[in-house]
């Protein structure tokens, strides 16, 4: 008989629930993780509804980022031993006792950062690195937008954008959330149901890099906001899939829209990532210039609880689920 774990488990128009299931073995190249914590994403919400289904090969499970200790090895896999700490990006199945990672996708948790917020960092740090100093290319002096600046992504983002020596703006939807983002190092944090942020920012002379979890019909007014050579960078749709924009704008100002989604990238592509990260923005977290920004931690019981609170936008940060 196979051995057995707990996971969260979702099933169509019923709570989630803590039940059963099989203990999952690393193949070649993997590691299996007792996990410590597991970070909550939008994903794990669309991916529940049905709207972010897991790539091929994953399980069902949700969850994008644990931290735990390393439990079991798969073939081929250096550098990773038993009962070390880790924290690690998964394609799923974080919200249960063991997880599964690619061992390219595994990072030591970086000094001054304990083990469960460490769960809080993957996805999140990852994410930024690669849309916002990959794909938006921010430089040191230049000014950034990021939508959402209270997310986990926002948060993060206000502060590696800081530490990277850019000027930071950000929005957000109440002034408790705006004045946390200034207080992360955002210059200004605009209500976007109250101020006219594009309005703002224009008379702020523009912005060149806007890191957008929106869409939709907020995609023409980052084009007004961006500099000539900007970059507007989209992770998300939250606002809509599809819009019009002004073509010839983007020519005259040599815009470049683009965007990525993480999830969907390969293990050689995540590993790289990884790999930066630990070599640029981990000594940025050991100098306290970045840090794990934890709304709220639920047991990974109350899974339904916690995903309650993200679904009505209720937090600032990271929402993580623990287990003993």
């Amino acid at each position: 008989m196979a051995a057995k774990m707990k996971a969260i488990i979702a099933r169509k128009d019923q709570p989630l629930s803590w039940e059963d299931v099989d203990l999952p073995e690393p193949a070649a190249g993997h590691i299996r993780i007792k996990v410590a914590a597991a970070g909550l994403n939008r994903a794990d919400i669309l991916q529940r509804r049905g709207m972010y289904p897991p790539p091929e090969g994953a399980v069902d499970i949700m969850g994008l980022e644990v931290s735990g200790w390393v439990d079991a090895v798969g073939e081929g896999v250096s550098g990773l031993r038993e009962g070390q700490a880790v924290c690690a990006l998964l394609p799923s199945g974080g919200y249960a006792e063991y997880a599964i990672a690619h061992a390219g996708s595994v990072m030591p948790p970086p000094d001054g950062v304990d083990l469960v917020q460490s769960a809080g960092l993957p996805e999140t740090v990852m994410t930024v690195w690669a849309n916002v100093f990959g794909l938006g290319q921010l430089k040191p002096g230049e000014t950034f937008l990021v939508q959402g600046g209270s997310s986990g992504i926002g948060t993060t983002a206000i502060q590696m954008a800081r530490a990277h020596g850019a000027r930071v703006f950000a929005t957000a939807g109440s002034e408790e959330k705006c004045k946390a983002c200034v207080s992360l190092g955002a210059e200004a944090a605009f209500n976007y149901k109250t101020d006219d942020f594009e309005a703002e920012l224009k008379a702020l002379g523009g912005v060149d890099v806007i890191l957008d979890i929106v869409a939709g019909d907020y995609v023409s007014g980052h084009i007004n906001i961006l500099k000539t050579d900007g970059r507007l960078v989209h992770i998300a749709v939250q606002g809509g899939l599809k819009t019009e924009v002004n073509i010839l704008k983007i020519m005259s100002k040599r815009l470049v829209v683009t965007g990525s989604t993480l999830r969907g990238r390969t293990d050689a592509q995540k590993a790289a990532i990884a790999s930066q990260v630990v070599s640029s923005v981990w000594p940025q977290v050991r100098a306290g210039k970045v840090k794990p920004i934890i709304d709220s931690t639920f047991p990974m019981q109350e899974a339904e609880a916690a995903q309650a609170r993200m679904v009505a936008s209720e937090h600032i940060g990271k929402i993580l689920l623990t287990l003993d």
